[in-house]
């Protein structure tokens, strides 16, 4: 069923074609791995007269730091193996035909709006164990596995069933960013409690020099995302462990409905016209114009911006204001975690050199460039010291070291992608005055309640 939908054109949701496995060919029959010759300057065995093929989300990052930076490195240990580079903003709709198919690539970004459901890709088996690539020695020294390197947060966020699984290869700090340029030439100050977020919002509102606050209406991941650090803030870590556990009324916790309330308060007052029908690109624009002072964003939005910001605009961000003297999480308690997923298809051809391609990028040049090249993190230990940071890393960097071990997170993005896209229907409408906010828990819990109880979805814990 699934090969006939695809040759006829027809792109099903990523579940449903991960209900049935299909194997490792377009026959179904499971594919050997190919293997070449383990030595020391090929410790993963990696077969030198096969090609493999790289596929990069053209988002945020774009793709040119696997182009320049990453596959040249793979070449200079690998100069044989010929490398298929392909870069697409619709990671799902590209490769959904091929993983039904069984001709997937041997390496995957897995990101974006578009990106494809790990819960759905691992129950099938898509998924390689990177384990051997964690006990390879690393690239830059053979006595250091590969492991070792890693901030053991990417091996937690990477681990499914205690498998791990996928690569998240950016350090992503999360926050509200402005320009220091408005802010210093209208004299507002960054605000550290809710009641002084507001009355900026106010004082910029009634200035007419620009909008308080916007987000991507179109992709409202950003605000729920932020909804959400304001509920850990004032509730603690296990708000966020029952959302990801499926916890009963997890979705109607008091923290929960209070952020909620307190971003709904934003969205009927101090929105940016027209937010709802924007994307991301439209209204990071719009900041860099100066038209809206402060947007919630991760820390790859300077380097996708870096085409229209101007050159003394000075991007920076701040965490999110305390909510009250009560708050079970103090101020500069921030949203960071590993992101930006890679993985290696488990019925590709050639996986081994996915793998490799991976020891690479977890190599001090490969990280460290790439810090430098897209103004991000990565989950490399150390890669990013001395290297130049451009003034929004270098607010975000100081940000995470000033929070400390204060961070928090949320993982059902991953785990449950119906999840995900009810919460961000769901939370487009609050911030529209659609659904009160009672009425978007009572929504979510129903989703989440829904999937709880529905024998056929994975279930991951926390």
């Amino acid at each position: 069923m699934l090969r006939a939908a695809v040759t006829a054109g027809v792109l099903l949701p990523f579940a449903a074609a991960c209900a049935t496995p299909t194997g490792g060919g377009a026959d179904g029959a499971s594919r050997a791995v190919a293997t070449g010759t383990v030595s020391a300057a090929n410790p993963l065995g990696v077969p030198e007269s096969m090609p493999f093929e790289v596929v990069i989300f053209d988002g945020g990052f774009g793709d040119a730091y696997a182009r320049d930076i990453h596959e040249p490195l793979f070449r200079t240990r690998h100069p044989k193996v010929r490398i298929k580079h392909t870069a697409t903003k619709e990671i799902a709709k590209t490769l959904q035909p091929r993983f039904a198919g069984g001709d997937p690539p041997e390496f995957v970004n897995n990101s974006g709006d578009n990106a494809m459901d790990f819960g759905a890709l691992i129950q099938d088996g898509q998924v390689a164990d990177l384990t051997p690539l964690l006990d390879a020695p690393s690239w830059d020294d053979p006595n250091v596995k590969v492991r070792d390197t890693l901030l053991p947060t990417a091996i937690e966020f990477g681990s499914y069933d205690g498998t791990f699984r996928v690569l998240p290869y950016a350090n992503t700090v999360w926050g509200i960013w402005y320009s220091t340029k408005l802010f210093k030439d209208n004299g507002w100050e960054v605000p550290k409690t809710w009641d002084d977020f507001l009355a900026l919002c106010a004082t910029i509102k009634k200035s007419g020099k620009a909008a308080p606050f916007t987000y991507a209406g179109k992709h409202p991941f950003y605000i729920y995302e932020t909804i959400l650090t304001l509920a850990a803030k004032i509730g603690g870590v296990d708000v966020l462990r029952n959302i990801d556990n499926l916890v009963e009324g997890a979705w109607k916790a008091e923290p929960v409905t209070q952020a909620a309330t307190a971003f709904a308060e934003v969205g009927a007052k101090y929105l940016m016209q027209g937010t709802a029908g924007l994307d991301h690109i439209q209204t990071q624009t719009a900041q860099n114009k100066y038209q809206v002072a402060m947007l919630p964003n991760g820390s790859w939005l300077e380097n996708e911006q870096k085409d229209s910001t101007p050159d003394d605009f000075g991007y920076a961000m701040f965490p999110l204001p305390s909510f009250s003297r009560s708050d079970a999480l103090p101020y500069g308690t921030l949203h960071a975690r590993p992101g930006e997923e890679f993985f290696v298809s488990a019925r590709s051809a050639n996986p081994l050199a996915g793998m490799e391609y991976m020891r690479a990028m977890l190599s001090a040049q490969g990280a460290g460039q790439f810090t430098e090249l897209v103004s991000t993190l990565t989950v490399v230990k150390g890669a990013g010291e001395g290297r130049r940071l451009s003034p929004g890393l270098a607010s975000a960097s100081a940000a995470l070291k000033a929070a400390g071990t204060n961070t928090v997170y949320f993982r059902f993005r991953q785990w449950y992608a119906e999840l995900h896209d009810e919460v961000a229907a769901a939370t487009g409408q609050l911030m529209n005055g659609r659904l009160s906010p009672a009425a978007w828990a009572d929504r979510i819990q129903r989703k989440s309640d829904q999937l709880r109880d529905d024998s056929s979805v994975k279930k991951f814990k926390r």
